[in-house]
């Protein structure tokens, strides 16, 4: 057994194989990147049985030594899944507070910086980006290589739209515009497989289940996958008992922007009934003792949301963050 040391933006990496002929490793930075990638997968690099040369990476919780990836972002919510690589609802139910980001630039380098940063998760935004299931597909991987979990937002509650997302493999999916139970309900429906749900069966081949190399998929693809139906409408304001209460759904996520239109709202800044509105909400939620998530405004900021109780916020959209940045370098540069 040998062990050979790589770097990939500064972090050390330790690939462990096993060979009756050890092969030259690539030294290319695809190579390389492939290997760092396939280290967070857990998975086989080179299958084979018992008399045949088998690669074999192992997760970084399973080294003996392990080493952080990345530095920790100051003031981060929670521990950083490159060093406790746990799944969403297992932080959630552990008491953690989650700080992520949305990604609609559906750019690769953006989405890894994202990741090295330090968010706890990031949505890969199908409803509103540019991109569609095949643009999330490096979105995925790049949020791998830096072992941050991805959820993705479907444009619609729509069962095809759903199994190709989960298909996917993220660690979450979003459900927009839930106005009743049975909305939800459909979206859960959507989320598994028969005899519980109608979700199509493809698992053997889609990236989800690492192209039916993992055998466990199917005995724990739907406890991991964190469900969320998003409220953006008065009448899921009036159903929210009902709709927290569907057997299946993990996390209602607040969607303020669409409640302001939805109240007519998004040419009235001074109206502040929607913000009245979703404080009603979260009281409702917080009775029932369901996860909340929601998005910070310039009303609602993330700390604020956080000490109202949020188990998740989302802070920010990468090209927001890349518009501000380059308004106020400009305004910097010009005095």
């Amino acid at each position: 057994m040998c062990a050979a040391v790589f770097t990939v933006a500064a972090a050390p990496l330790r690939l462990v194989y096993r060979s009756s002929k050890p092969q030259a490793l690539s030294s290319s930075p695809l190579g390389v990147l492939s290997f760092s990638c396939a280290q967070w997968y857990g998975t086989r690099l080179w299958g084979g049985n018992g008399n045949s040369e088998s690669w074999m990476l192992s997760r970084r919780r399973n080294l003996e030594s392990p080493v952080p990836l990345a530095p920790m972002k100051a003031g981060s919510i929670a521990t950083h899944a490159s060093i406790s690589p746990r799944t969403l609802k297992e932080r959630l139910q552990n008491g953690e507070q989650l700080y992520g980001a949305f990604s609609v630039s559906f750019s690769p380098v953006v989405a890894e910086i994202l990741g090295w940063a330090g968010y706890d998760y990031v949505v890969v935004y199908l409803e509103h980006g540019p991109g569609y299931t095949m643009s999330a597909v490096p979105i995925l991987q790049t949020l791998a290589c830096t072992g941050t979990p991805a959820i993705i937002r479907i444009p619609v509650n729509d069962p095809v739209w759903a199994k190709k997302a989960l298909d996917l493999g993220p660690q979450g999916i979003m459900f927009p515009m839930i106005n009743d139970a049975n909305a939800v309900s459909d979206a859960v429906r959507s989320c598994r497989y028969p005899p519980a749900g109608i979700r199509g069966a493809a698992y053997p081949i889609v990236r989800a289940a690492r192209y039916g190399l993992d055998h466990s998929y199917l005995s724990r693809c739907e406890e991991d996958l964190l469900i969320m139906c998003q409220i953006e409408t008065q009448q899921a304001v009036d159903n929210i008992k009902d709709i927290a209460a569907v057997d299946g759904v993990d996390c209602i996520q607040m969607g303020p922007l669409d409640l302001r239109s939805d109240l007519g709202l998004l040419r009235i800044p001074e109206d502040k009934s929607s913000t009245a509105l979703l404080r009603e909400a979260e009281k409702t939620l917080k009775s029932l003792g369901v996860y909340m998530g929601g998005f910070a405004t310039s009303d609602d900021s993330p700390s604020k949301l956080l000490q109202l109780g949020y188990h998740m916020v989302a802070g920010t959209v990468d090209v927001a963050l890349l518009r501000d940045a380059a308004v106020a370098d400009i305004r910097k540069a010009r005095g």
